[in-house]
């Protein structure tokens, strides 16, 4: 609270013999002193976390070059998906990048998290990589397989193993991911593993005889959109402020559109924000602001809206407007099948499309 002063005036009365008294002189109006400013509130704090991956790094872009000067972007790499699901349950994140399968299982659970856009697809980035002793598909029936648990690369391997003949449970899924999975395939302790950039290529450099069995080349990874990462937002965070969550993934879309016009000096920003070699950051997002083969395909943020069904036209790679429905659909499917959901979860339980639509709107 700003104190004010106020000037007190003592007025002395004089009397000469008989002259009549002189009259006070008039007290001038007190003077209010100046109020003192107000300090300028700050960037708002915003609580974001990421896994270790090129695909998520846009938040480094927009924060390092002051794309939302109004934010305060804290961002967190947390190596496990799972331990940033449980701070955003605990109030203590506000915004995360992760895979994009979790939208049911936390729905189920009652979770906040709510998927609010697409940020990339596989383009060839994720693979199924088998040992030596695997010559076909069959081979695998009763061996262990690396995959993450509840994640992606378990639908993946799922479907893979279906397409292939195979039913989904004639493996033994050992929860293993990223460099964990790679030292397995190495060591020989699993027969097979699903993997993406760069730990596929380690094992390919590390175990002779390993070769890649499939890869999300064919054109039903990129029609359905299943091998993705989200931008997920507390749905606390979203009812709270509407305005703030549409700000905040108007940031991510601005660190996006940044690197795809700028591309090599962005991938340097990220680079230097994992501690990951340059040559590493390329092989999954390309030094051409857009897509590579062999890594992601990003969503700039037409395509990440018309793929949500919050913008118009149609998403790349065969997709179709408000694809988004199809795939939720799809994570229902196969967690049912893996029992990590006991009932279908509606697709309002785990995804929030009104952000990205504001963020349309606002425009760029």
């Amino acid at each position: 609270m700003i104190a004010r002063a106020f000037l007190i005036l003592a007025v002395l009365l004089a009397a000469c013999g008989d002259s009549e008294p002189v009259p006070p002189p008039a007290a001038p109006a007190p003077k209010e002193a100046a109020a003192e400013p107000t300090p300028a509130a700050g960037p708002i704090p915003v609580r974001i976390s990421i896994f270790s991956w090129p695909g998520y790094a846009f938040w480094f872009v927009a924060k390092e070059k002051g794309l939302a000067p109004e934010l305060d972007l804290q961002i967190k790499i947390i190596e496990d998906p799972y331990e940033s699901f449980g701070l955003m349950l605990g109030d203590q994140l506000d915004a995360m990048s992760s895979t994009v399968e979790y939208g049911p299982i936390g729905a189920e659970a009652g979770h906040p998290a709510r998927i609010v856009a697409l940020a990339n697809t596989t383009y060839g980035s994720d693979k199924i990589i088998v040992g030596p002793k695997i010559e076909k598909p069959a081979d695998l029936k009763g061996k262990k397989v690396a995959v993450l648990e509840g994640g992606l690369s378990q639908i993946y391997m799922g479907i893979f193993l279906e397409r292939s003949g195979l039913a989904f449970n004639d493996v033994t899924y050992v929860n293993l991911v990223s460099d964990d999975a790679a030292a397995a395939m190495v060591s020989g302790d699993v027969a097979g593993g699903e993997f993406w950039e760069p730990y596929g290529g380690q094992v390919l450099k590390n175990l002779p005889g390993s070769r890649i069995i499939d890869q999300t080349w064919d054109p039903y990874w990129g029609q359905s959109g299943l091998i993705s990462d989200a931008v997920f937002m507390s749905k606390r965070f979203i009812d709270k402020d509407p305005e703030l969550a549409a700000k905040v993934l108007k940031a991510y879309y601005a660190g996006v559109a940044y690197w795809m016009k700028n591309p090599k000096e962005a991938n340097d920003i990220i680079a230097k924000a994992l501690q990951f070699p340059l040559a590493d950051v390329v092989a999954v997002i390309g030094e051409d602001g857009h897509f590579v083969k062999g890594g992601l395909w990003v969503y700039s943020l037409d395509e990440a809206a018309a793929f949500m069904g919050v913008g118009p036209g149609d998403p790349p790679l065969g997709q179709k407007n408000g694809g988004i429905d199809g795939l939720y659909a799809l994570l229902n499917e196969w967690w049912l099948k893996f029992g990590l959901i006991k009932k279908e979860q509606p697709i309002e339980a785990g995804v929030e499309k009104s952000v990205l639509k504001r963020v349309v709107e606002l425009g760029s």
